[in-house]
């Protein structure tokens, strides 16, 4: 760990915080499962991003001058031995690059004395339950003396504004984890194929939780800390729902899976959709629907650049998958008019009713705007054409190099007697992660084969 990337983020973070501004990030808490056992923790992204520590029970303050204070889990050999070493109090300025740092238990007596005198107090807003009731109850106590020339800040401000922008573009060193996660998230899905095909060659039985064990097991093998989500495992007509997790449905032979699934390492998520023949060969139905997804995310990706909009890459998804729908029969020109039409009134909705991507980083589903802040002013009113509201849509966020984001086209086609039986009951969706580069975008998930002759001859060895 490089105390210097930490402090160099701090230090970005210091001086945006105005004249007297000072900043309160605290970690996620730790949660109960259920008797006498937690969830395994897993800290709050934006503390880690500025601190790389992941203990829990700690709380970061930033003032404008670039001091930084930590407060953390004191030293305690009893609870040590239950819970695992502490780095303590004594122990941090030299291991984080902090400038003081003080038990967690003395957090409410100094906190007041730190927020005295300041300007303008920055905290990030709805991400932590009872925040702004603790940070009333400091206030409160600055407030009180008053009387005795003390100042309390005027001003309350949303850190997580200043530090989405931050985060939103992913310096070298985030890349290479990215990366990394990507390649094991690769591992695993190749893995998870490979199993499905031999076991049904050997006529065994083939549950969703057996591909979930494997992805997990390769995720933990290469080193990554956890899934970045919950995995989704989907056996023919489940991977029509879009959140399914990997249940107890048997997967059979004329099937095609759906498995979406990302581990987190160090910190940064991975997320990679596939979808494949559970016995290694796609019926014509299957390939033709899967050809029109992967033609899509073609488009997506060509779309994907620096200068282009981030809906660009959604709209040339929809053109090319509305076209497909029209010749496959999903639509038909009589009720649905021309492509225009289909896709003015978003009659592929009920085939494909998801965006095509997201922001990636440390969160799967990352943080950062996705209107462009410098048009956030320019808006324009629409009635959407399916539920009736307005809707007031904003310019989209001009994608830069270093934006990472995922590109995700999807179809799902669920029993209807206006739509050919042959594609019933089948979902398919493909993801990649992506970086924004210079001259288009890097896809850092291909590692595991995404066109469907590759993927055949994957689940043949």
């Amino acid at each position: 760990m490089s105390t210097s990337l930490y402090a160099a983020r701090r230090a970005r973070v210091a001086a945006q915080l105005g004249a007297g501004g000072i900043a309160v990030i605290p970690t996620a808490p730790e949660r109960s499962r259920n008797r006498d056992s937690e969830f395994l923790f897993r800290h709050d992204s934006y503390f880690y991003y500025l601190s790389g520590f992941s203990e829990p029970n700690a709380w970061l303050v930033i003032t404008a001058d670039g001091h930084t204070t930590l407060f953390c889990q004191p030293k305690d050999l009893e609870r040590e031995i239950w819970d695992g070493i502490r780095l303590g109090p004594d122990e941090a300025p030299a291991h984080l690059g902090v400038d003081a740092a003080y038990s967690v238990a003395e957090l409410d007596a100094r906190l007041p004395k730190l927020l005295e005198n300041r300007s303008a107090v920055w905290y990030p807003f709805a991400t932590h339950q009872g925040l702004e009731t603790r940070l009333d109850g400091w206030l409160n106590a600055v407030r009180a003396r008053v009387r005795y020339g003390a100042l309390c800040p005027q001003a309350q401000h949303d850190l997580c504004a200043l530090l989405d922008e931050m985060r939103l573009i992913k310096d070298p060193h985030e890349q290479a984890i990215m990366r990394r996660a990507a390649q094991i998230s690769a591992g695993a899905h190749i893995r998870a194929m490979q199993r499905c095909a031999a076991m049904l060659r050997a006529g065994q039985d083939v549950r969703e939780y057996h591909l979930d064990a494997e992805l997990l097991h390769e995720f933990r093998q290469h080193g990554s800390q956890y899934p970045a989500y919950s995995s989704i495992v989907a056996a023919g007509a489940n991977a029509c729902v879009l959140h399914y997790r990997a249940d107890t449905a048997p997967i059979r032979n004329g099937e095609l899976v759906l498995i979406d699934a990302g581990c987190e390492l160090d910190g940064y998520a991975s997320d990679i959709t596939r979808t494949f023949p559970a016995n290694g060969r796609f019926t014509g139905p299957q390939r033709a629907l899967y050809d029109l997804v992967l033609a899509s995310q073609d488009a997506a990706i060509a779309a994907t650049k620096p200068g282009a909009r981030f809906t660009d890459p959604h709209e040339a998804t929809v053109k090319v998958l509305t076209q497909g729908m029209f010749d496959l029969g999903l639509l038909d020109r009589d009720q649905h008019g021309t492509l225009d039409d289909a896709i003015h009134h978003r009659h592929y909705f009920a085939h494909y009713m998801h965006r095509t991507g997201h922001w990636l980083g440390m969160d799967v589903h990352d943080c950062g705007s996705y209107v462009e802040p410098a048009e956030v002013g320019q808006t324009h009113e629409r009635k959407d054409p399916l539920s009736g509201e307005t809707i007031t849509d904003r310019p989209s966020r001009i994608l830069r190099p270093g934006m990472a984001l995922t590109i995700e086209p999807g179809l799902y086609v669920r029993p209807s007697d206006r739509i050919p039986k042959e594609f019933w009951n089948i979902g398919i969706r493909i993801e990649d992660d992506a970086f924004v580069t210079e001259t288009g975008c890097e896809l850092i998930t291909r590692g595991v084969p995404v066109k469907a002759d590759e993927i055949e001859a994957l689940m043949r060895g």
